[in-house]
């Protein structure tokens, strides 16, 4: 079945007869078109792709099951043309402005609204072949970055340094680019859990966190090591070890019919064991795709159950105020029976004299 034919399936669940998409991302996934300025309107029966006249060929190639129409940059202007009687409309109410919205009301004067923001996302939640094999790609290339970037640290060097040697190794191994700001931190800046790269520079007795990813072919991955420079102390070899630790038992954690919020309390709990759970403050993970967070997520509020073809993180982390902290994250793949890692970085203590 194709996605197209998956999209109209669950609008017929949803007692809808059209839907609208903005989001980049959703209509990525449904159409195969990957420029900017398009929105796609969806029926039971028909599937449109506007955009404007740079985008016209682009489209008519990637978005093979859509009628390409040439609009103006105000799409929703041409909704009203194409609307085709439909009564129960459903759109991104998480994702559209007010703006927007006014405009898609006027468009659609005779028809009920409805906000119904995870009509795709439900769908992009579970991946197929193909975009697993992406993702593994991703993970490669980060992985491959890590390693090379490892051998270029010295005692000095910029965080914002690192990064861009992060960045660089992974558009020469064909990535487009980074798939977030890269998260850079070394020393006390490593207890900010989005400590994004600056120019403070590394220095010996300091830990230093490197969250980064790559996009491959519009997918994403995420990955986070956590080093040492110069020779550690027992608390920090302490923090390190209980993070590991949390984050492989989230690892095997992992399965088919658990919750999110199941598999975040089995790493919390050895968290909280050792004395450190005021520490952790965030969730144990997130799904990636096409988007560098989406859902399912693993956290105390997710109640959605994991399904095989999922992909999500295990990444917990301790970060002690005025003092530094610790990260380890992983990308996995839930499968039939259980789960496989993809990212294939070492995670031991890595210590860097």
């Amino acid at each position: 079945m194709s996605r197209l034919e998956r999209m109209r399936q669950q609008m017929l669940e949803d007692k809808i007869d059209a839907y609208v998409v903005i989001r980049p991302e959703n209509g990525r996934y449904l159409s195969g078109f990957s420029g900017g300025e398009a929105t796609l309107y969806i029926t039971l029966e028909k599937a449109f792709l506007l955009t404007d006249f740079r985008y016209i060929e682009q489209a008519k190639a990637q978005a093979p099951e859509f009628e390409v129409i040439k609009t103006g940059q105000d799409h929703f202007a041409f909704l009203e043309e194409i609307g085709l009687n439909a009564q129960r409309v459903g759109f991104e109410g998480d994702f559209i402005t007010y703006v927007d919205y006014g405009q898609l009301n006027d468009a659609f004067r005779q028809a009920e609204l409805l906000s119904l923001p995870n009509l795709v996302s439900h769908l992009r939640s579970v991946k197929d072949k193909s975009e697993i094999e992406l993702i593994r790609q991703a993970v490669r290339i980060a992985d491959g970055a890590f390693a090379e970037t490892l051998k270029t640290i010295e005692i000095g060097q910029t965080e914002e340094e690192i990064g861009l040697n992060l960045e660089f190794s992974m558009r020469r191994a064909g990535a487009s680019g980074g798939s977030f700001d890269f998260i850079i931190a070394s020393g006390v800046r490593s207890a900010m859990p989005h400590g994004t790269a600056s120019s403070k520079r590394i220095q010996l007795g300091e830990f230093l966190t490197m969250d980064f990813g790559a996009i491959y072919q519009g997918y994403c991955s995420d990955i986070t090591r956590t080093i040492f420079l110069g020779d550690p102390g027992d608390k920090h070899r302490k923090v390190y070890e209980t993070v590991l630790a949390a984050q492989r038992a989230g690892i095997k954690a992992v399965e088919p019919g658990r919750t999110g919020k199941e598999v975040d309390a089995v790493a919390r709990k050895l968290i909280d064991e050792a004395g450190y759970g005021d520490y952790f403050g965030h969730g144990l993970g997130h799904s990636v795709g096409l988007a560098i967070h989406e859902g399912p997520n693993l956290n105390i509020r997710e109640e959605r159950v994991l399904e095989p073809g999922m992909v999500v993180t295990v990444e917990p982390g301790i970060y002690i105020p005025d003092w530094g902290g610790v990260r380890i994250e992983d990308i996995v793949l839930v499968t039939e029976n259980g789960c496989e890692v993809l990212t294939q970085a070492p995670k031991e203590f890595i210590i860097l004299e």
